[in-house]
């Protein structure tokens, strides 16, 4: 008779699974390279459609051929420079507020009470980051507005002469993406609230004659050491979780020309949007960060479609 294997259910890597803190999560920005200066952007999931689509792919067995693929629409309301970060090995030096900031902010964000000094004071720095956020009032979805910390591409003068040209100005998504690129997704995925072990971690049922119950483990944990460990599978918070999908294509940049309406659980679409081949995480009206690849594979990279409509 063979060994009987049953690894565990549920990866040590995601853990604690507990409610995340806040909804756009922190990345590590010196680790993203980027083509254009900004390394990502904030967006709005909307919902899912199907689209119909030329495949342009290389090798691919319906090259040419028109196709229909599941993409997931995010609307990209443009965003406005917060504030200016310094950096002094590895650590916050000091903090730049922009000058004139939009009507939008009054009375939505805690402002600080004392002035800030201006960019050309601050002196001995050796990175720089943008605290960035999206104009959402230009949307239906709520007007209190979301602040990121974004990262940029180049070197220290690079990115001052940016901040110092951008300060008021709005940055729009086709500024930073491109079609028939691959991004990465960030955010929180949809909340499930208490859940059971057979749900949260995907245990097996017990047979029907167990007299303690199907939904739970066989066991917590021996007699020795005397005590349940954390890696056991127990009954908790399932949702709500920070996680990233990896290379999802762009198949489509729309502009307000190109409106979408009466989406369900979101409704119109007045601002720039994307279309992102397959699925990400998060409800509808799902705020998410959008930033170039961290690992790009050659798979992904390498397909290609041309968009035709919306079905």
């Amino acid at each position: 008779m063979s060994t009987i294997r049953r690894p565990r259910k549920g990866s040590l890597q995601f853990w604690p699974r507990k409610r995340a803190s806040k909804f756009l999560p922190r990345v590590n920005w010196s680790s993203i390279n980027s083509k254009k200066r900004v390394k990502g952007f904030i967006c709005y999931k909307a919902g899912m459609a199907s689209a119909y689509v030329k495949d342009e792919t290389a090798n691919s067995m319906t090259k040419g051929k028109n196709i229909i693929v599941p993409v997931t629409i995010l609307e990209c309301p443009p965003m406005k420079i917060f504030s200016v970060r310094f950096y002094k090995n590895g650590l916050v030096k000091t903090e730049v507020l922009a000058e004139n900031l939009g009507k939008e902010l009054i009375g939505r964000l805690r402002m600080p009470k004392k002035k800030s000094q201006k960019i050309e004071d601050v002196k001995d720095y050796d990175d720089i980051s943008l605290i960035c956020y999206s104009e959402v009032k230009k949307t239906g979805i709520k007007k209190t507005p979301d602040l990121s910390e974004i990262g940029l591409e180049g070197n220290i003068q690079e990115k001052l002469n940016f901040a110092k040209e951008n300060l008021g100005k709005e940055i729009k998504v086709s500024d930073i993406f491109e079609k028939k690129q691959v991004v990465d997704a960030r955010g929180l995925t949809k909340g499930q609230g208490f859940s059971g072990t057979v749900k949260r971690f995907g245990i097996t049922l017990k047979s029907h004659k167990s007299e303690k119950g199907r939904r739970k483990p066989g066991s917590l944990a021996p007699w020795h050491p005397a005590r349940v460990t954390y890696m056991t599978p127990m009954a908790g918070q399932l949702g709500m979780f920070t996680r990233a999908v990896y290379n999802s294509c762009i198949i489509h940049i729309g502009n307000t020309d190109q409106k979408i309406k009466n989406i369900k659980n979101y409704g119109n679409i007045d601002t720039d949007y994307i279309l992102l081949r397959g699925s990400v995480q998060g409800p509808a009206k799902r705020q998410l960060l959008i930033t170039y690849p961290l690992r790009e594979t050659k798979k992904t990279s390498k397909k290609s479609f041309e968009f035709i409509e919306l079905r």
